[in-house]
Order: structure tokens, then sequence, then C-alpha cells
């Protein structure tokens, strides 16, 4: 589906280096911090601004090849674009209609419905989660192949997130060969999404996983100076000193558990991992 390899982007004070694979059917989600390159690598990946080293392949096309057909395959939401403001809803409806043979009208308006999203009132007075479900909507109102997103719930609470996650889970149940990359800050969103996770870190991809491993087998070890000075690292991935000595991430939970009985070993979420993989020694 997409493939971004050594992609380079350099700005005055921040380079982008990413590279990252979405095959068909596939869930990736693309998690770091505000400023990390989340949008760059995005813009880049649908040929919205120019790289300047690797390649970018979508749909098996080099991005300069892709087609205004190829791009119909396609369900955007970036955090920059979309629809004048001034525009109703329905009026977007007509837009839509003209842009996408496929466009599901009946379906993008019942779930403007089930969302108490008003027709004719303009978007500028939506509030700020009115907005992000319209733009999941209109992402997925035209049996798109490849969803790209970035940051869909950002700013948005507890409630409205989970709305628009089972958006997406129900537009993947609809068709097994449906692929999303989705960007977040916020990591616990994507765990219960995605098949695996990237994490970038000022423009460099620092650790791809499939979530099922960074949840089973990743662990945070809590060691005292004199255990870590004794402590096997070869399964050490991150270290940084604590309170009561240090604090330690393992992709080898187990191991540590089995040979190291004395040490606190202890399962690692999402944000613990992030954490220690973008802030420690």
């Amino acid at each position: 589906m997409l493939t971004l390899k050594n992609v380079k982007k350099d700005y005055q004070d921040f380079q982008l280096d990413c590279s990252l694979t979405l095959s068909k059917g596939q869930i990736v989600g693309l998690v770091g911090r505000n400023g990390a390159g989340k949008s760059t690598a995005f813009k880049i990946a649908l040929g919205l601004i120019p790289h300047e080293g690797g390649t970018v392949v979508l749909f098996g096309k080099p991005i300069d090849k892709i087609t205004d057909k190829d791009r119909q395959r396609l369900g955007i939401s970036l955090a920059e674009s979309g629809f004048n403001e001034l525009f109703s809803i329905k009026e977007i409806t007509s837009m839509l209609q003209n842009f996408y043979p496929q466009f599901e009208k009946d379906f993008f308006l019942a779930k403007c419905e089930d969302f108490q999203l008003p027709l004719n009132k303009p978007v500028k007075d939506f509030s700020t989660g009115m907005k992000a479900r319209l733009n999941v909507l209109i992402a997925i109102s035209h049996k798109a192949e490849l969803l790209i997103l970035d940051e869909p719930t950002a700013g948005l609470d507890v409630i409205a997130r989970g709305e628009i996650l089972s958006l997406l889970q129900e537009y993947l149940e609809q068709d097994d060969s449906r692929s999303i990359l989705i960007s977040s800050h916020i990591s616990t969103d994507l765990e219960q999404l995605c098949d695996s996770l990237y994490f970038i870190d000022q423009g460099k991809i620092i650790l791809n996983e499939d979530t099922d491993v960074l949840l089973d087998e990743y662990g945070i070890l809590k060691v005292t100076a004199d255990q870590y000075a004794d402590l096997d690292k070869a399964y050490i991935e991150k270290a940084f000193p604590a309170s009561f000595g240090y604090q330690c991430l393992t992709k080898q939970r187990q191991f540590y558990r089995e040979n190291y009985p004395e040490v606190v070993v202890e399962k690692a979420n999402i944000d613990e991992i992030v954490l220690m993989m973008m802030g420690g020694n």
C-alpha cells in the first residue's frame, strides 16, 4: 500500500529521515510527541510537499506517478487541511458527490445525524469534537482503500476519541483488505487499533514493533545500583537513573523474571515504552 524508504526532508531547524511500510489489510500507527515529524512524513507520503532523498511508493507507484483515480482510493484527514469552514455539511455533501464516484451519501448523512452534526450550519461554528468527527466521516465515506489520518483524536475528550476509534473499527470490519496509517501522540488510542507501531522522535524512527510484542514482551526493570551493576544488559533497550537506582526498558521481560527473581520486573504499557525510548539514556 505505502512505503517510505530513507525519506529525507531538511528544514532550518529540523531534519526528517524516515522509513516505514504499510501493507494491505494492515493498521499502522506513527507515535511521537508534537513536532516529532509525523505530519511532515504524512505530507511527503501524499506528495503534498517534496522530499530531498529516499523513495515514496503509493499503491505500487512512485509518488510522482499517482493519478487522480489513484487519489480517489485514499481517505485523508490532515490537521491543516479540509474544506473551507464557511461551508455547511449540506454544501460539502454536494462537493463530495462530485469528487468521489463511490461516495456513500446515505451513510455519510446518517452518521452526521448520529453525531448530531447540523447540516446547514457553517463548519466554523462547530466544536473541536464536531470537526474531528466530520473529518473522519469524510475520509471513510467513499470506500477508500487506504486511510491516512494525522492526529484525528487530538484535543478530544475520552468519549469523543472513543467514538472516532469506533468509526475506524467499523470501517475496517467492512473490508479486511483496507489499511490505515494513523498518527497520534496519545499512544493508548492506537494500542487497541494498530497491528504495529512506529515511534518517531526528532524526525527519526527509533522503534518499530508489533503492538502484541510491545504489550506481551516488553517490561520495566526497577533495580538498585548494585543490582544494575550485576545485571546482564544484553536485553536492556534503555536505562536511566531513578531515586531507587535505575529504571530499565527491556524487550525480554520473561528473561529477567526467570534469571533475576530478586529484581522488580513490571509489564510495560505503550506510554511507558514511549517515555523510556524518548527519555532514557
